[in-house]
């Protein structure tokens, strides 16, 4: 495995640091918007701000993070196996699927329903059930985790395969914290919704 993955490199741990950092970052920083309205009142009270200056945040981290991964690749040694022409072409569809999920399911939320409105009182009117969320529960943590994957496998970077493994399960460990508590976000506005509903009765 040494031969393969360079683990005495900085690049690769400052990597594997970054990409565990920004669902951490994203998660912390709305929850304390849900509770305490953090962002909102930095920005004078105004949700809608507050929420386009953590998709600017969100999305700048995301930059940093495929850049620094980038380098840890280009420290890496590669393997035979992984540069036999099939295989490396293979990248090119998968790339090409992960990109198409993550451009599509923010084309279908937009940028508030991308970057965490609802943790700002921002909430869709109904969930999106077409494409891409007819085929992905998670569109954009499965297209990102595809398009790391893809990316190893272009380059013939053991590293990489293993640096996608990293994303998938902090991907699947935010989930696991993300998903109930959006659930929640909604529950709670369909029981206001019901008791107005009874009100106007």
């Amino acid at each position: 495995m040494s031969d393969y993955i360079d683990f005495s490199q900085p690049s690769l741990w400052i990597s594997v640091a970054t990409i565990l950092f920004n669902p951490t970052f994203w998660n912390i920083a709305a929850q304390s918007e849900y509770y305490h309205k953090t962002i909102t009142k930095l920005f004078g009270g105004n949700p809608r701000a507050g929420c386009y200056a953590l998709a600017v945040s969100i999305f700048s981290l995301g930059l940093l993070r495929d850049y620094l991964y980038d380098t840890a690749l280009s420290h890496q040694p590669t393997h035979p196996t992984l540069l036999t022409p099939l295989l490396r072409l293979s990248a090119i569809p998968l790339f090409a699927t992960g990109t198409t999920l993550v451009l599509s399911s923010m084309y279908a939320l937009g940028v508030t329903g991308t970057y965490l409105g609802d943790y700002f009182g921002i909430l869709m009117d109904a969930p999106v059930t077409t494409f891409p969320f007819n085929v992905s529960d998670a569109p954009m943590y499965h297209g990102s985790t595809l398009s790391f994957l893809a990316t190893a496998l272009w380059r013939g970077k053991p590293a990489g395969v293993v640096l996608t493994g990293v994303v998938a399960g902090a991907y699947a460990v935010a989930r696991r914290w993300e998903d109930p508590f959006t659930g929640m976000i909604y529950a709670k506005r369909e029981e206001e919704r019901k008791k107005g509903g009874a009100k106007a009765l």
